[in-house]
């Protein structure tokens, strides 16, 4: 049986080549395409994919924000990071998302098929340039408290992302099925846990975090 596989990029000409390269292979099988992190969720609950390979810095919602999401709805959901990133922040992020591999856009082929068949197995695959930091960043992620994104809940993780985005809190609240009411408390609860007065500095914060990215 394929291993049933999910793209995640912005890039239509990426992810038509990881198409055409990951379909020579007699044991995968590309079931969706998403060109942001948004339409990567909505395809990971149509299609239940084994693993989604997972741009970063896409529209709107983030890779990694995109990954948490996935992890909390198909946790059987494998997610390796495809990026040309190697910072540690961007690494971290991925991580503590729940992502089990990080992979460089200058990887070979090889090395990414074998990192999506050991994903499956549950193994986890760090690009040469990355692993060191990635390992430690992996042994101390359940260690001390939480601190930036990992002190926020999930639904305040959603929160911060839209108000990022730019919704009104009578936006936010249709997006997620919430009164307004709801969205600002859980606006005062964030600014208060994360020290922050104002929206322009909660935006620079989701981006410093990499849950959204402000990349055309």
């Amino acid at each position: 049986m394929s291993i049933r596989i999910l793209l995640a990029d912005d890039h239509k000409l990426m992810r038509h080549g990881l198409r055409t390269a990951l379909e020579q292979e007699p044991d995968m099988e590309v079931v969706a395409e998403a060109a942001d992190g948004m339409e990567a969720i909505e395809l990971c609950r149509e299609h239940k994919p084994q693993v989604v390979l997972m741009d970063i810095n896409m529209p709107g919602i983030s890779g990694s924000e995109a990954t948490q999401r996935i992890m909390a709805e198909l946790p059987q959901t494998k997610v390796l990071a495809l990026t040309m990133h190697d910072q540690d922040r961007y690494v971290r992020g991925m991580l503590e998302a729940g992502a089990v591999g990080y992979l460089l856009k200058n990887s070979d082929f090889e090395e990414l098929a074998s990192a999506i068949r050991s994903a499956l197995m549950g193994k986890s695959h760090l690009s040469p340039e990355v692993a060191g930091g990635g390992i430690e960043m992996a042994k101390q992620k359940n260690g001390g408290p939480a601190t930036g994104a990992g002190a926020l809940t999930p639904r305040e993780r959603e929160v911060v992302c839209l108000v990022a985005c730019g919704l009104t809190s009578k936006d936010i609240g249709l997006s997620l099925g919430i009164s307004e009411n709801t969205v600002e408390s859980h606006r005062r609860r964030i600014m208060n846990k994360l020290d922050i007065s104002s929206v322009a500095e909660l935006t620079k914060f989701a981006v410093r975090e990499g849950l959204v990215s402000l990349d055309d």
